[in-house]
């Protein structure tokens, strides 16, 4: 399709989603879809004794995914409806057909049954791509699981843990994330044939007054969809709660992504870990020097709009009134194509940022020896009373020491001093020879190394070659920088 420069286009699928997602979501996935189902229902109808011939379905067969849409839309502009639209256009190029297409059936047999079908669909995608993050993380995790590294809380520099136990903490709430995905996968339902109000009394008018007869075409138009049941009860459309999980599962992988983009944007700045960043990439226009963390900044300004749609979509499911309000449609076409294509994106970067990480080892080292004198106090406390010192001194000596080297970094710039301060009192005069082994950083990680060991083995690396089995692989996006 030509662009026009002159209309708004949407960036997620113009600047950022996959093909695959953009397609999923795209005019020609949902109209063929519709077809599909047409043919679907009419081969189960014939299949439980209506006249439907053979002809019939080979001209339906014939015309799945050639679709005339400026016909369709100059048809809609005449019917103001576009499921009847579709279907003149669909019966135009199937005239033994025209008559059985649709019979019996009401808009959302099509509508929200191919919704159903492109989320199930997305869903498996977004596994896919998921299940890329959460290998990559892995790895990472692995390699950097006994590199010690400064701790934060509240910002503030803490006791030490390793570079690979962050990212094992990032790489859990994604393996949650997958979990989650694959559980949806399984439970997605089928809305099915349900007729106009959910009563099947269409269906059950077709097949005179034959119950078994209506829950069978249900069945079998289910299973030729690829769901193994329908939702078992619906008014005109499926409780739209439905979208309210499936959207909640794509704001947790938002939540997971936004959390770790927003640690490596800090770290960035400490210049310990920092994202890819392109051999002529511009960081700025004007500032040259610059290497902005433009990946995890997308990531999280992406990662913001998808964690708000929940919302959207509790208020569309809270306010339907009785079986069915058209006040959803308008809402829907835009907010579930968002949602997966928002998180296609996300999922695409965090994957590539994992994967071309930057680690500076040495920065990292020396932030640790600007602050591990302070976290090794009580190692060397315990060390001067063993020694034959006296603890309540040595604690006054220390807090003394520690307050005036403080002040010395933050009120004039000056490297911190504390061991050198420790080493000169006389308390601490017979262990000075000791405070290298006492501050080795290896010291302070505790089982982090272990942790990471015991996760990775006991949980990731099964789950991966679990879902391995069965996850169709998803390639590396390209991202536009």
């Amino acid at each position: 399709m030509e662009n026009n420069m002159n209309s708004y286009q949407n960036p997620l699928t113009d600047r950022y989603a996959s093909k695959e997602m953009s397609y999923n979501w795209s005019p020609q996935r949902k109209h063929s879809t519709w077809r599909r189902l047409w043919l679907a229902l009419a081969e189960s109808e014939k299949e439980l004794g209506l006249p439907i011939t053979e002809l019939q379905l080979e001209q339906m067969r014939a015309h799945l995914d050639d679709i005339d849409f400026a016909a369709a839309e100059a048809r809609e502009a005449e019917l103001r409806h576009d499921v009847m639209s579709h279907i003149h256009i669909f019966g135009d190029l199937c005239p033994d057909a025209r008559p059985i297409i649709h019979l019996g059936a009401t808009s959302c047999y099509v509508t929200d049954n191919t919704e159903l079908i492109q989320m199930r669909d997305g869903l498996k995608l977004i596994q896919a791509k998921l299940l890329q993050v959460v290998t990559i993380l892995a790895d990472t995790a692995e390699k950097y699981k006994s590199l010690p590294a400064l701790g934060f809380t509240h910002y503030q520099p803490a006791q030490l843990t390793t570079l690979g136990k962050r990212f094992a903490l990032y790489l859990q709430d994604f393996v949650m994330d997958l979990e989650r995905v694959t559980e949806e996968i399984q439970k997605i339902p089928f809305r099915g044939v349900k007729g106009t109000t959910g009563t099947q009394a269409s269906f059950l008018e077709l097949f005179h007054g034959d119950h078994e007869k209506v829950c069978a075409l249900d069945k079998l138009v289910s299973n030729k969809m690829g769901f193994g049941s329908s939702i078992a009860l619906s008014g005109q459309t499926y409780t739209r709660k439905v979208d309210f999980y499936v959207i909640s599962v794509l704001s947790g992988l938002a939540q997971s992504a936004y959390k770790m983009a927003g640690d490596i944007r800090l770290l960035s700045n400490l210049k310990e870990v920092e994202e890819p960043f392109g051999k002529s990439q511009v960081g700025s226009s004007a500032m040259a020097y610059k290497r902005n963390p433009m990946r995890s900044e997308r990531v999280c300004s992406l990662a913001r709009y998808l964690m708000n749609l929940p919302i959207n979509c509790a208020m569309t499911h809270s306010t339907q009134w009785f079986e069915r309000t058209l006040d959803d449609s308008a809402n829907r076409r835009i907010v579930l194509a968002e949602a997966f294509l928002s998180a296609d994106v996300i999922l695409s970067l965090v994957a590539n940022i994992a994967d071309g990480i930057q680690v500076w080892e040495k920065v990292i080292a020396a932030h640790i020896r600007q602050e591990l004198p302070f976290m090794a106090t009580e190692n060397i406390l315990m060390e001067a009373v063993r020694a034959g010192g006296d603890r309540q001194d040595l604690h006054e000596a220390i807090r003394r020491h520690s307050m005036e080297a403080g002040r010395m970094v933050k009120a004039e710039g000056r490297p911190n001093d504390l061991l050198e301060r420790l080493a000169a009192d006389p308390l601490f005069a017979g262990i000075a020879p000791k405070f290298k082994d006492l501050l080795d950083p290896a010291l302070f990680i505790g089982r982090a190394p272990q942790q990471v060991e015991d996760y990775l083995g006991k949980t990731v690396r099964p789950l991966i070659a679990s879902l391995s089995k069965v996850v169709v692989p998803t390639g590396k996006d390209e991202i536009r920088v």
